[in-house]
């Protein structure tokens, strides 16, 4: 009986919901209100719009996707939408800091919020310390490669896991970055303003050449004009079909990775509610009008078989005859890092404030200096730690083992917006009794109940793990289903075929059941995130 009881009893002490409440009591904020839409906005599209516009598109137009790279990234703008906009009802129903490890807390319980927090914390930071490990790569090779040369010669590192040699300039630029950080939220802030403006102006400069330089007959190469021996597909806008555009979609999926950070600054936001879910979707709209506008152009003025797949616009520029033009794209690039790192950065010592405040990490994080009113020491020992990865480990194993944790913490988001959507709010209960007889007006909502009671909350939060346990086993399958042959195949073809069944039955029972009725400032239409959950697992197990 006692064992029983203290089970229990730990049940409830791991699925314990965080309550919040509306009302800001005068004195009780310790952190700064300062930040406006203005500010969100460009922390968004400056933790979003990195090095990847210069890079990322090229990379995929080469030997992915062809011209039809653009249509790759309106596809992973979509889905990165999706996500978004989970992200904005969250903000705007817990305008709180912690992103998804508050909102994991609020709606699930304090076990999975642990675990998501820590997941944020270390997404965050691999995230950094591969922005801070390719900015270092990108100025050592236009600078000669001397701390390359140097490092590998008097101090290299034979340790397979880790990189040829300590990288000390990403450690010392990491530390300088997080001081910035930790200087105070407004004067970080305007300085990432400064830099994206900056980012934005170059890409404004390359998007108007572009237009002007390009050929439309780039856009339709025939097969027989691409040159013996490389790898140019069928030619023409979509030379690698529409599995390209997938694939490439799936890569460029990542470039839009970093909006995020956007949500951890609900207690140094005013009107959280509504500003934070607007910052998110004007952030969205731009990088997604950015990274579309580069990869036209890009295609547009040189040939997508020949393009490079490290620094594509420096060497287009330099193969027209335009140096100047090619200065400025890698003047573009170092602030593109810069405001990258700063809004990567910007997230990890919110995250720890969060938890802290919360009681699951030492007091200690949730301190705020007095005349910073920032997390001083939450934000340098993100610092350290950041730096010491960014010095250790190359930039392939970073950007390997940021993935994992970016679409754990989506996953969670959109997951949980679902079970806001059904729970039971209402004061009057209206459960039905358990008989035989209405089973099946409880599980198809045969008496079209308008109101949410017990058992369609029930009914919801089984039919959620259906569908996402039938997406994950949908996705593997897809995965491996061409790999395999005989038996196998055609058992694999079989279970796909009753995954796609599960997921339609569990969408339609869903859709048949009641929703909570409630005023919020930002909405979600339950369609995007059951696709959601899907696209996202796809993601996952394309890559």
């Amino acid at each position: 009986m006692r064992n029983s009881w203290s089970n229990r009893k730990l049940y409830q002490t791991l699925c314990r919901k965080k309550t919040f409440t509306d009302e800001f009591e005068p004195g009780k904020e310790k952190l700064k209100r300062v930040l406006n839409i203005f500010d969100l906005t460009a922390l968004g599209i400056g933790s979003t719009l990195g090095c990847g516009v210069y890079v990322l598109a090229g990379t995929v137009a080469k030997s992915i996707a062809g011209p039809a790279v653009v249509l790759s990234f309106i596809v992973a703008a979509i889905v990165s939408s999706f996500s978004g906009v989970c992200y904005a009802e969250f903000a705007g129903r817990v305008p709180k800091a912690g992103s998804a490890y508050i909102y994991s807390y609020v709606t699930v319980g304090e076990f999975i919020a642990f675990f998501i927090g820590w997941t944020l914390y270390i997404e965050h930071t691999i995230g950094t310390a591969s922005v801070a490990k390719a900015m270092t790569n990108y100025l050592d090779a236009l600078l000669g490669d001397p701390q390359k040369r140097y490092f590998k010669k008097h101090l290299p590192m034979h340790v397979d896991f880790l990189g040829e040699y300590p990288d000390f300039a990403s450690f010392f630029f990491v530390i300088f970055i997080a001081l910035i950080v930790a200087w105070g939220v407004k004067k970080s802030s305007t300085l990432n303003k400064a830099f994206t403006m900056l980012n934005l102006l170059t890409l404004a400069t390359v998007v108007a050449s572009g237009f002007f330089l390009g050929k439309l007959s780039n856009w339709n190469i025939p097969k027989s004009e691409i040159p013996p021996g490389v790898d140019g597909g069928n030619g023409g806008f979509s030379p690698f079909g529409w599995n390209g555009i997938i694939a490439g979609a799936a890569r460029c999926f990542y470039g839009f990775i970093g909006f995020d950070s956007i949500a951890t600054t609900g207690e140094e936001t005013k009107d959280p509610k509504k500003t934070i879910p607007l910052a998110i979707v004007l952030s969205l709209f731009f990088v997604t009008v950015a990274y579309s506008s580069v990869a036209s152009v890009l295609t547009l003025m040189w040939p997508y078989y020949d393009q490079d797949p490290d620094a594509p616009l420096p060497v287009i520029y330099a193969n027209m005859g335009m140096p100047i033009i090619k200065y400025m794209v890698t003047c573009g690039a170092v602030f593109a890092l810069m405001t990258t790192l700063l809004g990567c950065l910007f997230p990890i010592p919110r995250i720890l404030y969060a938890m802290s405040s919360d009681g699951l990490l030492f007091k200690c994080f949730s301190m705020v200096n007095e005349k910073t009113k920032t997390p001083v020491l939450a934000t340098m020992i993100a610092g350290v730690g950041t730096g010491l990865l960014s010095s250790l480990f190359n930039l392939e194993q970073l950007v390997e083992m940021t993935s994992i944790g970016t679409l754990m913490s989506y996953l969670m988001v959109c997951v949980c917006i679902l079970i806001l959507r059904y729970k039971n709010n209402n004061i009057v209960s209206q459960d039905l009794d358990n008989s035989e007889v209405h089973i099946i007006y409880k599980w198809w909502n045969a008496s079209n109940t308008g109101l949410t009671n017990k058992d369609s909350q029930y009914v919801s939060r089984v039919l959620i793990l259906v569908y996402t346990f039938a997406a994950v086993i949908f996705c593997i399958c897809m995965t491996n289903v061409n790999d395999c042959e005989g038996f196998l195949k055609l058992l694999l073809t079989i279970i796909i075929g009753i995954s796609i069944a599960f997921l339609i039955i569990s969408m339609l029972m869903l859709c048949r059941l009641p929703q909570a009725v409630e005023n919020l400032s930002f909405r979600v239409r339950k369609c995007i995130t059951c696709l959601d959950i899907l696209n996202f697992y796809g993601d996952c197990y394309i890559l």
